[in-house]
């Protein structure tokens, strides 16, 4: 049972102490007054509790309402007995404003079309826009004709082919080409199903992001070791001592 708020009985005693001493003063005897007697000799306080909720008039449960926010309560009063011999009284006291709790749960998912695909679009324009103006005004690194009597040296695959070339020269062409490129590609497609985690921030996707970091890193290094420290016959060398033009040839 939840108890009643301590001003509300502090209330309700000052109130019961008063209605006993007026009764006693006015030569009624142990009888309480009938009906709404109280009510109409005296006006109600409305920051008090009204009497014939005190008294059981007007029936057994009665309601009534206080400034103070609280929840409803049921409370024994001692010594007092209301109509059929009652002596629980309910105090209700009801909280300004709906008691409906309506509640709406956010969501962070939005439609591809227009939200996605209008964004993609725009990049794909600015970058179109970016490589023709780009085009425009800066020439292509490209080699002089091809001449069938002379091969060029080092003769190396286009750059994002040079990791594989790279491999090609630690390893058998089988590991090389097909076993560390293949474990690397089925590492990435299996990435999905071992992190299964649904959000987007970096701090909860460790292992999908140190997974993408690792093999970004690896063929980054190989394609860099492959463009500027290879030389003549595809030997190591330092570009800083004999020049990255001269390894392209340029």
């Amino acid at each position: 049972m939840t108890e009643v708020p301590e001003h509300l009985l502090k209330r309700a005693q000052e109130r019961r102490a008063a209605l006993e001493g007026g009764g006693a003063a006015g030569g009624g005897g142990d009888q309480p007054p009938a009906g709404g007697g109280e009510a109409a000799s005296e006006p109600e306080d409305p920051d008090k509790i009204p009497a014939r909720l005190l008294t059981g008039a007007g029936g057994g449960t009665a309601t009534a309402t206080a400034p103070a926010p609280a929840a409803a309560a049921t409370t024994t009063a001692p010594g007092l007995t209301g109509p059929a011999g009652h002596t629980q009284r309910l105090l209700t006291v009801v909280k300004a404003g709906s008691i409906q709790d309506v509640k709406t749960t956010p969501t962070d998912k939005v439609h591809v079309w227009p939200h996605l695909l209008a964004v993609e679009f725009a990049a794909a324009l600015a970058m179109t826009a970016f490589l023709l103006v780009f085009s425009t005004f800066v020439n292509a690194p490209l080699l002089a004709m091809a001449n069938v009597n002379r091969t060029p040296n080092p003769s190396k695959a286009p750059w994002y082919f040079l990791g594989l070339q790279e491999l090609l020269t630690m390893f058998h062409p089988m590991v090389a080409g097909v076993a560390i490129p293949g474990v690397g590609l089925a590492g990435l497609a299996l990435a999905g199903y071992i992190d299964k985690n649904p959000s987007n921030k970096p701090e909860d996707r460790k292992f999908a992001i140190g997974m993408m970091t690792l093999f970004l890193m690896f063929w980054a290094v190989l394609v860099i070791i492959g463009s500027f420290f290879r030389g003549e016959g595809f030997n190591f060398i330092l570009p800083w001592r004999q020049g990255v033009h001269d390894i392209f040839d340029l």
